[in-house]
């Protein structure tokens, strides 16, 4: 996996341009430290903890009071707390510049285009601000929104955050239970959703939702305008009012800021759910402020004017990382709907017209561009372009080398990794480092990550559990509902005392990097060998024949064997022929043990909304256990492909 040259390496004066390097000399200058490279930034970071999160908060300007301390009972993960002392605004923070230029940016598919300066945005959150208050909304309620990402939720978010409510979103393909199983959870004095959207070029008409939800909830409803007819969905849902009409009566003055502890409640995020009814992780707005303005500002080098994109929904954990990006200054480009709607040429085009400066999306999306035979390098002018990010799942080889040969030859590409559960990243990339093929840069500062064997010991040179060894300021207040902290601690602490284990298959390089190899939980363990799954995707879908795959372990006479589901390309069939090419370029790109006992042809692989796909749930299917959440998938319709299969009984 490890080649010998890099695909990328930073030239010494963007390295020593870069916001990380100025921030390592600040560190040198004001702590008497003497830091050349990022090894050693990062080891101060995680040896002298209170030092390096003060200067974070001093070197990329946080408003509030940060107070005297910044970390009591730092070797208690569980009890550590960061700035005790501080108060602040999570929106004071993000509404950081005024004027005619561009805050936000939004396209929806190829229908709707929108532009809304700082003064725009400051205008619309002060009204909301109001509208809230009027309402009745006050510190600590929750307001829910099922909405598109588009410019007025951010507002919605920032208005919430002004007065201390806490902030949970989902995106408006989640099914009526689906949101119910998340917002029925949190109980919020007020549902925000759209009153329509764009999918794939067609309208997606959500009233009945819209109006079933709301009932459900027993709160009023504000009905954003976006695709569809707001008046139409607002006649029958009970209590329910546009968003024109609530702000109507308010106009725009200064914004007031309510100054709050550090770790205030600002958002609650949810778990994937498909296991269960989706557990609702609390995140502070200082601990959430603090490490995203840290990868914005550091390791992906944002500065203001910037623009940056992220192709996500408000379901994923990914929209509030990229709303963060407010708080550098940076331009946000916002995007809804299919990104292959008209084609796959849309992101690209808005990349070009825009000039991106960071361009964030999945590993998935990254392989769909490749299989589609698309080459945006020569067909789309992307020379603002400096960095991408890929997460969601992790990048293959070939995906790395297609961004090069068919994005851009000379841009930095972060493979990410970290979760909804830090609501940020615990590897990522860094502009003071090579990229190499395969693999993520390295760690985040402050974030004292390493990889463990299955008794607790560090290892190197073989894969074992991403584990976080100290304590975070992003690591979740709490869960709702949760006085004892049973499933805090059950989520994240069970496996090895006093250490966050994240639930990933990881393994350091020899350059200092990570690779995951997936979720420790659905790791493969055949003849008690442990398995990564993405070491088994690497291998079969870069074959031309095979669109995309899933694979479990099927429990099968006292031990484990591995079963590979395979969607075929059209026109492809799983021959005799095909059978055996995928068990050789599998046997020959990573072992034997990796070689499938069982391949089978499936029309369809269920995925989550963020286009996660879904091991755990098929496996259940497969050993005829029931799936409990099947609305937390994008297209649960897929799970009953594995029910009973006639393949599997011998």
């Amino acid at each position: 996996m490890q080649d010998e040259k890099p695909l990328w390496r930073p030239s010494e004066q963007s390295r020593r341009a870069s916001p990380m390097h100025v921030f390592m000399e600040a560190c040198n200058e004001r702590f008497g430290l003497s830091l050349s490279d990022f090894e050693g930034l990062h080891a101060w970071s995680i040896a002298e903890r209170e030092n390096f999160w003060t200067a974070v908060w001093d070197f990329c300007g946080i408003r509030g009071d940060r107070g005297d301390r910044a970390l009591t009972n730092a070797h208690d993960m569980l009890e550590a707390r960061f700035f005790p002392d501080a108060s602040l605004n999570f929106a004071e923070n993000l509404l950081v510049r005024a004027g005619d230029g561009d805050a936000l940016i939004f396209r929806g598919e190829d229908k709707v285009r929108d532009r809304w300066s700082w003064d725009r945005l400051t205008a619309t959150v002060s009204r909301l601000q109001q509208a809230y208050l009027a309402l009745g909304i006050a510190k600590g309620d929750r307001i829910a929104a099922m909405m598109p990402n588009m410019p007025e939720t951010i507002a919605c978010m920032l208005a919430a955050a002004s007065i201390g409510a806490i902030w949970s979103s989902c995106s408006p393909d989640f099914g009526e239970q689906g949101v119910m199983d998340r917002f029925g959870q949190i109980e919020p004095k007020l549902f925000i959703a759209c009153s329509g959207y764009w999918y794939n070029g067609k309208l997606q008409d959500v009233t009945e939702k819209v109006s079933a939800v709301s009932r459900r909830l027993v709160v009023p409803a504000l009905i954003v305008h976006y695709a569809g007819d707001a008046d139409a969905v607002v006649k029958v849902t009970e209590n329910a009012r546009t968003l024109d009409d609530f702000l109507a009566p308010f106009e725009p003055r200064a914004v007031e800021y309510v100054a709050l502890p550090f770790s205030h409640p600002l958002y609650i995020l949810f778990s994937s759910g498909t296991t269960g009814v989706p557990k609702c992780i609390v995140h502070s707005a200082g601990g959430t402020l603090l490490q995203l303005v840290k990868e914005h500002r550091l390791h992906c080098g944002v500065v203001p004017g910037e623009k940056v994109f992220y192709f996500t929904t408000c379901g994923w954990m990914m929209w509030n990382w990229l709303v963060n990006g407010l708080a550098a200054g940076a331009t946000l480009c916002l995007y809804d709907g299919s990104p292959f709607a008209p084609d796959g040429n849309v992101l690209f085009d808005y990349g070009q017209d825009e000039k991106f400066a960071v361009f964030g999306t999945s590993a998935k999306y990254i392989d769909a561009v490749r299989k589609s035979g698309l080459k945006p390098a020569t067909s789309h002018d992307l020379s603002s372009l400096r960095l991408m990010t890929s997460t969601g799942s992790p990048l293959s080889p070939e995906g790395f080398t297609f961004v090069y040969e068919g994005i851009k030859s000379d841009v930095q590409l972060a493979s990410i990794s970290g979760g909804t559960d830090i609501v940020s990243c615990f590897v990522l990339g860094n502009p003071l480092q090579p990229v190499w093929r395969g693999e993520i840069q390295g760690p985040g500062l402050g974030l004292a990550v390493d990889v463990w064997s299955e008794d607790g010991k560090p290892v190197r040179g073989e894969k074992g559990e991403l584990v976080c060894t100290k304590a975070f300021p992003s690591m979740p207040i709490m869960f709702w509902n949760d006085p004892g902290r049973g499933k805090y601690r059950a989520a994240y602490f069970e496996r090895f005392d006093n250490i966050w284990c994240h639930g990933d298959f990881a393994e350091w390089t020899s350059h200092g990097g990570l690779v995951i190899h997936g979720r420790s939980d659905a790791t493969l363990n055949p003849g008690g060998v442990r398995i990564g799954t993405a070491e088994i995707y690497n291998q079969v879908e870069q074959m031309e024949e095979v669109a995309e795959a899933l694979c479990i372990g099927q429990d099968w006479e006292d031990d484990v064997r591995v079963v590979l589901f395979v969607r075929l390309v059209p026109d492809a069939r799983l021959t005799d022929e095909l059978i055996k090419a995928i068990k050789t370029r599998i046997r020959t790109g990573a072992t034997p043990r990796h070689v499938p006992a069982k391949i089978i042809a499936v029309s369809d692989i269920p995925r989550t909304k963020s286009g996660k796909i879904v091991e755990l749930a098929v496996r259940d299917m497969v050993h005829g256990r029931p799936v409990r959440n099947k609305e937390a998938l994008a297209n649960p319709e897929a799970l009953d492909l594995f029910a009973g299969l006639a393949e599997l009984r011998d």
